[in-house]
């Protein structure tokens, strides 16, 4: 599984003081130890940014890229000016950048797909159509098309495109984290090359603390299953990216067994792996989702 690190955000009170007093030391600090952790791109959120942005995306990109230059970026705000002035100071890496993200509105894909054409930028087409949320599987299909099209048209190549079907979080719309699950079988016959991504900790939006890590790692392992390619997650969350790199077949194999319906009885597993197990019928609507799930 691909990561992209999403710690570099305005939301955070470290992060987004930097960005503010254009400090590139916090910034910087971040980035390397995103490298250290196994991030494979790093996402630059600077959120509206309506004001500066078009003089913050460029100077965000420059101070990154001087500590970790080999490093893919996303950059990630709905400022299309401060996007197309990223793109323009962004150096070369070891793949191709990615504009995260184009929602499928033709007000705001008509613009920025020749802007992320221009510049060689790979794309996140964002399942977010004029009525906001898809309800299901089948409106997700019918907006990708649409979008992927358009984005064909535009000179952008399927194997440039990473579609986000969308996370919702599984304490409100448990449907909805079966649908997604649903479109991404789908995506592969909709749009073969394209790669997939999506925001994992949404999943867990809502949820305790405590209960964050194991719903977002069972999900992304769920989501892998079905053809997700990659996920925007947290950097700090250790197990996650041990699992996403494959040093954790253990967990990957008996969340593989609850969805298909095959896994041991509780009383023979670890309590760790036992909770994986919980987590997969929550997720799937098996069992209904409260906060004390895993001590049901």
């Amino acid at each position: 599984m691909i990561l992209h690190g999403e710690s570099l955000n305005v939301i955070s009170k470290v992060i987004g003081k930097a960005y503010k007093e254009r400090d590139p030391k916090p910034i910087q600090a971040e980035a390397l130890e995103q490298q250290k952790l196994g991030m494979d791109y790093i996402d630059i959120n600077l959120g509206p940014a309506k004001k500066d942005g078009h003089e913050l995306m460029p100077w965000v990109v420059q101070v990154v890229q001087e500590v970790v230059p080999n490093m893919p970026l996303l950059l990630d705000t709905s400022n299309i000016a401060a996007i197309e002035e990223g793109l323009k100071v962004i150096k070369p890496a070891s793949k191709a950048h990615i504009v995260n993200s184009i929602m499928a509105r033709p007000e705001r894909y008509t613009v920025m797909l020749p802007m992320a054409a221009k510049y060689g930028a790979d794309i996140v087409a964002l399942m977010w159509g004029p009525d906001g949320l898809p309800r299901d599987e089948n409106e997700r299909a019918a907006l990708a098309v649409e979008l992927i099209y358009a984005a064909n048209e535009a000179g952008i190549p399927n194997e440039k495109i990473w579609v986000d079907g969308i996370v919702t979080p599984v304490n409100i719309q448990q449907v909805q984290c079966v649908s997604l699950m649903t479109f991404q079988i789908m995506l592969e016959d909709i749009a073969p090359g394209c790669m997939s991504t999506c925001g994992l900790s949404n999943i867990s939006n809502g949820p305790p603390v405590h209960l964050r890590p194991i719903l977002n790692t069972t999900y992304m392992i769920m989501l892998e299953r079905n053809g997700m390619k990659a996920v925007i997650s947290d950097p700090l969350d250790t197990t996650l990216t041990a699992v996403a790199k494959g040093k954790r077949p253990d967990i990957v194999e008996v969340v593989h067994q609850a969805m298909d319906g095959t896994a041991p009885s509780l009383s023979s597993l670890s309590k760790e792996l036992g909770d994986y197990v919980k987590t997969v019928r929550v997720i799937t609507g098996e069992s209904l989702f409260s906060d004390s799930y895993l001590d049901i």
